[in-house]
């Protein structure tokens, strides 16, 4: 632990903490962690190293949390993720894994996460600043049923086009996987030869893995990896700009607890069978709104846009129907620089009416109405690994 001299809070460290001092990591509080916002190659080219070769980021502050159902019926413990998650949980197959997100009786997004089906368990690695609460969220609605158990150990995460060659020197079984698919690993750190979990996904629109193992062999995976000339360490703030490009939301800016996920583009996750005329349609906080909107359209959109020009268009700046409106009418919810497209990119919320690709729309930065054009997202096709 360290104490942030700005706030006076205390600062939680991750298990690479000392790897990333080593290799010059600008470190900045993030979510009640100590975490390297960027190293000496600098934001802009950690991305494209990224996106060309083999990014690798310390995600240990997310958390990670096991549920078993107290019978030993695995199809149980499906069951009752059902009554929190709009996802198919019970067709998810053993290796397989989903993204999927917490719902308020509302029908907005209380966290979005990832879940694996991991044969006698269920594995959900959720968001850093979430992941007391969603712990406290799963103990009060499926406790009686499941034990939810917080798992105390680091997460890294390898991503890009060279991140399959790169592991499969450490883990052969890399080159094995396909997107999504997760398998059970052991590497030895200082501790001996430990356990844990790969998944072949990640946040960066790029293929890539996730791994999770006892913090000893996460950092010696860590050091093994950046022996690579291929592999560079990548910051935070790297991995946002990743993430955009990758049209992917942030919690807590593009998606909320009032944001429903229709509304924020998220409807792909909820699957025939969670819907009106599915054998387990509903059952889930907020399936009155959501399952409407499913059905009718929602009132407003997550959309892309592209503002003309260099300047780039921030977080919280409204959204206007023409350059002279007096009103706005939506706002954007991210944006910056994408080094990838050479240009500014965003993402916000209009009413659905606004929110066509092709229609232009105003930004107000400064004082000033700058134009941005509606896109369809993402803004750069993904690289994942289907099969």
């Amino acid at each position: 632990m360290t104490a942030d001299p700005a706030s006076g809070l205390t600062l939680l460290q991750t298990p690479l903490h000392a790897l990333h001092q080593e290799v010059g990591a600008r470190m900045v509080p993030f979510a009640g962690y100590l975490m390297p916002l960027h190293y000496p190659l600098g934001l802009l080219k950690e991305h494209l190293h990224t996106r060309k070769a083999a990014g690798l980021f310390d995600v240990s502050h997310m958390g990670q949390i096991a549920v078993r159902a107290r019978s030993g019926d695995l199809a149980d413990a499906a069951r009752a993720l059902e009554t929190v998650l709009p996802i198919d949980v019970l067709g998810l197959k053993p290796g397989r894994q989903r993204y999927g997100f917490f719902t308020t009786q509302g029908g907005g997004i209380l966290d979005d996460l990832m879940l694996a089906n991991l044969s006698d368990h269920y594995l959900l690695v959720v968001n850093a600043a979430n992941k007391a609460a969603d712990l406290a969220h799963l103990l009060d609605a499926i406790g009686t049923d499941c034990t939810v158990e917080p798992i105390d150990r680091a997460l890294i995460a390898l991503q890009g086009p060279g991140a399959e060659a790169a592991l499969a020197r450490h883990l052969p079984v890399a080159a094995e996987m396909r997107f999504m698919d997760a398998r059970p690993v052991t590497f030895a750190g200082e501790e001996g030869v430990q356990e844990g979990v790969a998944v072949r996904s990640g946040y960066t629109g790029e293929d890539g893995f996730e791994i999770a193992l006892p913090a000893e062999s996460a950092l010696a995976l860590a050091r093994a990896l950046l022996a690579d000339p291929e592999v560079k360490p990548i910051g935070l703030g790297a991995r946002d700009s990743l993430r955009l490009e990758a049209g992917l939301c942030l919690h807590g800016s593009d998606i909320d607890r009032e944001t429903s996920p229709v509304e924020a583009g998220l409807s792909w996750a909820i699957p025939k069978v969670r819907r009106r005329g599915g054998d387990r349609a509903g059952g889930f906080p907020g399936a009155e709104r959501i399952l409407a909107e499913l059905a009718e359209g929602p009132a407003r959109l997550r959309v892309g846009l592209r503002p003309e020009g260099r300047t780039p268009v921030r977080a919280g700046a409204a959204l206007y129907q023409a350059s002279e409106a007096a009103e706005a009418a939506g706002r954007v919810t991210s944006g910056g620089f994408g080094p990838s497209l050479d240009g500014p990119i965003a993402m916000g919320v209009l009413p659905s009416a606004l929110a066509v690709p092709g229609r232009q729309v105003f930004a107000e930065v400064r004082g000033q109405r700058l134009p941005c054009a509606v896109v369809p997202l993402p803004f750069r096709p993904a690289g994942f690994k289907r099969s």
